[in-house]
């Protein structure tokens, strides 16, 4: 397969090796953009492979909450500039998509560009620039023991919802769970988090961590007798730094966000359990 100069661009940007070595890299994997990720990790010339998650493209991430309190949704709307990003008709059309997902509760993004396509389009002709609806998520509480906490970054480009069960449906409103329910959104926001905890890895993601590793150790001349150690040793390290609960709690690092829950529901004598999140960041991905 022929590796044109854009792969090893493409290449470079998401591992940070040198040129010749991502061309050598796809050279090697036949062109495979993720085997080449691994290659390069194996041969120690790449960081862990976890996407950066920054920022690719300008726009906006808004939430509503039904009447009622019972349903929250939370969308996203692309632009090309922050310029377009900060108007007025832009911010309303992003107000209106989450409306839309709150209301219709669509399956899909085809099924919502059914709903609020041609309103975009229109936009699009009135403002000339290109937009699109995003990634967005919608949740319903199904009881009264249910907490919802919700977090918009500053600049918009971030949103998130997470979800909690308090054992006494007379929690839910206490003020600590509230705060915790906030704190924790806000955790994920900044730590990105792949999954709640190790049970909700997706298991093929954690044995190409092992694999990365169990290489990477072999490359290094490692004896075979210890290469599993050092592969499970990272496997640890890549769930602490990827399962939430597991993440060290981003207003004091000594404590794991799982000490953080633990802590609080010591303090309302009560149960407290951390059942998911949502995230959405506007990206190209």
């Amino acid at each position: 397969m022929a590796i044109s100069a854009q792969m090893v661009k493409e290449l470079r940007e998401k591992t940070g090796a040198g040129m010749m070595d991502c061309k050598k890299a796809l050279v090697e994997v036949n062109g495979d953009m993720e085997k080449a990720v691994d290659w390069l990790r194996q041969k120690g010339m790449a960081k862990a492979a976890k996407k950066s998650g920054r920022c690719t493209s300008e726009g906006l991430v808004t939430s509503v909450v039904s009447d009622d309190g019972r349903h929250v949704a939370m969308a996203s709307l692309m632009c090309e500039t922050d310029f377009v990003a900060r108007g007025d008709q832009f911010q309303e059309m992003a107000r209106r998509i989450a409306q839309a997902v709150l209301d219709h509760d669509p399956a899909d993004a085809a099924s919502l560009e059914g709903i609020v396509g041609d309103d975009v389009k229109q936009l699009i002709a009135s403002v000339g620039e290109n937009m699109q609806a995003g990634k967005f998520a919608r949740h319903t509480k199904k009881n009264p023991n249910e907490v919802v906490g919700q977090y918009i970054h500053a600049n918009g480009k971030i949103g998130v919802l997470v979800f909690l069960e308090v054992g006494n449906p007379a929690n839910a409103d206490n003020s600590e769970v509230q705060a915790l329910a906030k704190n924790l959104a806000m955790q994920v926001a900044a730590a990105n988090p792949l999954a709640l905890n190790a049970d909700a890895l997706d298991p093929a993601v954690v044995e190409r961590e092992r694999e990365v590793y169990r290489q990477k150790a072999l490359e290094e001349g490692k004896p075979e007798a210890i290469v599993e150690r050092i592969a499970d040793g990272a496997v640890k390290k890549f769930q602490k730094e990827s399962c939430l609960l597991e993440q060290p709690y981003i207003r004091d690092d000594k404590k794991s966000v799982a000490d953080i829950v633990a802590a609080t529901a010591k303090a309302i004598n009560d149960k407290i359990t951390v059942t998911g999140f949502e995230r959405i960041q506007l990206s190209q991905d």
